[in-house]
């Protein structure tokens, strides 16, 4: 399992949920975010902003439909055809193990499923 963490810009936030629902991943988790990137913030006239609104978008899924998720989110969050700076970042790591809280069930890479002594 993998998951993927993208940041992406607030008004690109529908775009990428639906794309991501509309290829079969509707599983995200979303959170407001604020940050800097290479840019390091903007700066509109003498007021320099360092720390510009994200969204955070989380998603777990099996490693061979990572590259698939992640094509889908550039093309989504993408700014026009080419993109610009400040456009977002996707992160990627390792899943270990998943828990689903209300029937204690663990998942472990392969999709093998477990329960979980309460």
């Amino acid at each position: 399992m993998i998951m993927i963490r993208s940041i992406v810009r607030p008004e690109k936030v529908d775009n990428v949920m639906a794309a991501l629902m509309e290829a079969g991943f509707p599983g995200v988790t979303k959170i407001s975010v604020v940050g800097r990137g290479k840019q390091r913030g903007i700066k509109i006239g003498e007021i320099t902003y360092d720390e510009i609104l994200k969204e955070q978008l989380i998603t777990v899924v099996r490693k061979e439909n990572k590259d698939f998720v992640i094509s889908t989110v550039i093309k989504a969050a993408r700014t026009g055809e080419k993109g610009a700076a400040g456009d977002g970042k996707i992160f990627v790591v390792p899943v270990l193990e998943a828990y689903t809280i209300s029937s204690g069930m663990k998942e472990i890479p392969g999709g093998t499923i477990e329960e979980v002594d309460i």
